[in-house]
């Protein structure tokens, strides 16, 4: 699988067009459970369903977990930043932030996984298209937190920076599987990056968070966890994991390019959230640039326009 060649056909589009939307919901759940539950607690209750189902459709399936305590590090180490970190910092990132902002700034994965993809790899390299689009991308997020910088609240730069941070983590996790986990199947990915994710979260929250000492959340707020983690945890990573071996690490990343759409939706309709005219307007900017670095509907254009 580690030498066969990328692709992004039908299949792959579709398989991205799910996981956004089943992604995206995540961004809806977190803004539901963030007030009632610390971060580390939602992290676990969610990935605890998610790896159970995982769990069982890749056993049913025949499929064999890895058996040495090498390969599970490199799980473990895996699961830290695809996973853990940045959905610690999502959920700061959303007491100052709408999911449809959480989900906007996410978007700028692609602009982080061109550059480290051509850094780390050896079949994604940064062409001029990708260059530009970088420096559209970086334009795009200094309209959304440029008013913060200069002027802001501090605790709104610090949320707008943790947003950021997940981004760079989900670049960084998606060069390290081409890299180093790329020979194993996606299901096998998919459920063994939930189960590092599971033992790092619960550790972490028992020491932290220390649950037995809270109030048990309302059953609303455990419905909406356990959601986020069969739907946007463990459907979407089988998802993902497809496309990532199949396509590259960058064209995987280009679900964020749709993948507010549904926090977005969900928010207004739900929860009343609304986007600024600033929101939008770096929205916009970050989408063009990641049209841009994908290529595909510049190229049809200039074939389009060498047949006239």
């Amino acid at each position: 699988m580690a030498n066969a060649p990328l692709r992004m056909g039908p299949t792959e589009w579709g398989l991205i067009v799910l996981q956004s939307m089943l992604w995206g919901s995540a961004y809806f759940f977190i803004a539901i459970a963030r007030n009632d539950m610390p971060a580390l607690s939602i992290s676990t209750l969610r990935l605890a369903p998610a790896f159970v189902v995982l769990l069982t459709i890749v056993l049913s399936l025949g499929y064999r977990l890895p058996a040495t305590w090498a390969e599970w590090r490199l799980f473990i180490f895996f699961s830290a930043f695809n996973n853990v970190i940045p959905f610690v910092l999502v959920v700061y990132g959303q007491k100052e932030a709408t999911g449809g902002m959480a989900a906007i700034f996410n978007a700028t994965a692609p602009l982080f996984g061109v550059f480290l993809a051509h850094l780390l790899t050896h079949d994604e390299k940064l062409s001029w298209n990708r260059l530009a689009g970088i420096l559209m991308g970086i334009a795009g997020v200094a309209v959304l937190v440029g008013h913060n910088i200069a002027g802001g609240s501090m605790a709104s730069l610090l949320a707008y920076l943790a947003l950021l941070g997940a981004p760079f983590c989900y670049a960084m996790s998606n060069v390290f599987v081409r890299r180093r986990l790329s020979h194993y199947e996606p299901f096998i990915l998919a459920v063994t990056q939930m189960a590092g994710a599971l033992i790092l979260s619960l550790a972490l929250a028992l020491v932290i968070d220390r649950p037995w000492t809270r109030p048990i959340p309302a059953l609303e707020i455990i419905a909406a966890v356990v959601a986020m983690g069969v739907l946007a945890s463990a459907l979407a990573s089988l998802c993902h994991f497809t496309v990532l071996q199949r396509a590259g690490a960058t064209n995987a990343l280009l679900v964020t390019l749709i993948m507010p759409l549904t926090p977005i939706v969900l928010g207004g309709l739900f929860l009343g959230d609304r986007l600024t005219p600033r929101d939008i307007a770096g929205a916009l900017i970050i989408a063009a640039a990641l049209i841009i670095i994908d290529g595909r509907i510049i190229r049809r254009l200039q074939r389009s326009e060498a047949r006239r």
